[in-house]
């Protein structure tokens, strides 16, 4: 199973690393060998807007040969959700795939027309681009609906990532990679 993450310059980190990370836990504890995660973008590397610049595993024109997509979010979005030329190069479909996006990603999604008429939720800021896509933007930090998602805040990378994994792999797979990430004990902010 090929799970692709498409990233762009100054993408948010954890949104993009968050997901990465738990992504791969299927294939690294849970032992599914042909579990392959990769980040997708336009160059061969991308620069985080912390600054960190990312080698891509693959160009984004492999999109259709994934069984889910993440779009992140980040400023950099704000260039592409309004950029033809970038839109005419992602191509997918939601009747064989698994989309979603992270935060302000859904502007990308908004403007593919993929969320026409449906619930989909956002980063707060960008709230009203979205809904000139004619999407109800909803405050919730997960939306479904059927093979499409949308996740908003950058730990509800949690949410999206079970969700892919739920439907390609099962529950159990979310309980194996979940349970090695929570926090031990009781914490500041977990009890």
């Amino acid at each position: 199973m090929k799970i692709a993450i498409v990233c762009f310059d100054n993408f948010t980190d954890i949104d993009v690393f968050l997901p990465w990370d738990l992504l791969n836990r299927v294939r690294l504890v849970g032992g599914i060998s042909d579990w392959d995660v990769q980040l997708l973008g336009t160059d061969k590397t991308h620069f985080s807007m912390a600054g960190l610049r990312i080698p891509m595993t693959g160009n984004i024109s492999e999109i259709p040969s994934a069984d889910a997509v993440i779009f992140a979010s980040g400023i950099g979005v704000q260039h592409l959700f309004q950029n033809q030329q970038y839109l005419n190069k992602i191509n997918f479909d939601p009747k064989s795939q698994l989309i979603g996006s992270m935060c302000s990603g859904s502007l990308i999604l908004g403007a593919k027309g993929l969320l026409k008429g449906l619930k989909a939720t956002t980063y707060p800021t960008v709230v009203e681009q979205l809904k000139k896509f004619d999407v109800e933007v909803i405050e919730q930090s997960f939306v479904n609906n059927g093979n499409v998602s949308t996740a908003a805040g950058c730990f509800a990378a949690q949410e999206l990532s079970a969700w892919i994994i739920r439907t390609l792999v099962g529950e159990d797979m979310v309980n194996t990679v979940l349970e090695t990430v929570q926090p031990v004990g009781k914490g500041l902010y977990f009890n």
